[in-house]
């Protein structure tokens, strides 16, 4: 924090600073996902904090309030605050991914992701086929031309990709994968960034994700179906890709 003169009261007053805060928090994040503050075990005391990042009480027990409601750590009477088990963390949670990092390779979620989507996107595309509207099937269109125009533009591409998935299980009109979408958002996101740049040429993407907008629009639920699960392949295969450049080993079946 600085201290900043009211030019009203001519008092001085302090300033936060947010991007501090945020470092502290992502710092200890980051701590907490290499194992240093194990699972079960109390953080260090809020002054050997104070004294290890450099900062003041202020920030740290606004940044614990962070990782706290990210389920990362939890405060209990008498016992103080201490490290929750990786199956509370909250996995899906944008600033948790991007604290992660390379960490990510480590709890295997670019393969539950991939599960996940196995799961939820043909039948997603199968109900599109029958219940997308219009306006659905003409945003869909759009995000695709967008991909098209970004193919060498891994950060615009991914942009696209997630506007793309995000229309096409909104465009099924079933409530809970319009949930799910909202939900899977920031992982979606991660994922197809990760597959997105592992691969120099994304033209074999480019041209599935048309072939799905064209399934939809001549409602072919099975093409539809089928569309989904050769994306869902190729992601797969480039999420390998991903894995190997990130230094895991692991490969994920199509």
């Amino acid at each position: 924090m600085q201290a900043v003169e009211d030019h009203e009261t001519g008092r001085a007053t302090v300033e936060r600073r947010p991007r501090v805060r945020r470092n502290v928090t992502a710092a200890i994040a980051q701590e907490i996902f290499a194992d240093r503050y194990p699972a079960g075990q109390p953080l260090p005391r809020e002054s050997d904090l104070c004294d290890l990042y450099g900062v003041s009480r202020t920030v740290i027990r606004e940044s614990i309030k962070v990782l706290e409601s990210k389920g990362l750590i939890r405060g209990k009477p008498k016992i103080g605050t201490t490290v929750c088990d990786k199956d509370d963390w909250n996995i899906l949670d944008a600033d948790v991914l991007e604290w992660m990092g390379p960490d990510i390779r480590n709890f295997d979620l670019l393969g539950c992701i991939l599960e996940a989507r196995r799961a939820v996107e043909p039948v997603a595309a199968e109900y599109a086929a029958e219940r997308a509207t219009v306006q659905e099937l003409a945003d869909l269109d759009r995000a695709w031309r967008q991909m098209q125009a970004a193919a060498n533009d891994p950060e615009k591409f991914t942009e696209a990709d997630v506007q793309y998935h995000s229309v096409l299980l909104a465009a099924s009109h079933n409530q809970v994968f319009r949930r799910l979408s909202s939900a899977i958002h920031a992982a979606l996101k991660y994922t197809l960034h990760a597959s997105n740049v592992a691969v120099e040429n994304r033209e074999e993407a480019v041209v599935l994700h048309g072939e799905l907008v064209e399934a939809l629009r001549m409602r072919d639920k099975e093409g539809a179906r089928a569309c989904s699960n050769k994306m869902l392949d190729l992601a797969a295969r480039d999420i390998t890709v991903a894995q190997k450049a990130l230094g895991g080993a692991t490969a994920i079946d199509p």
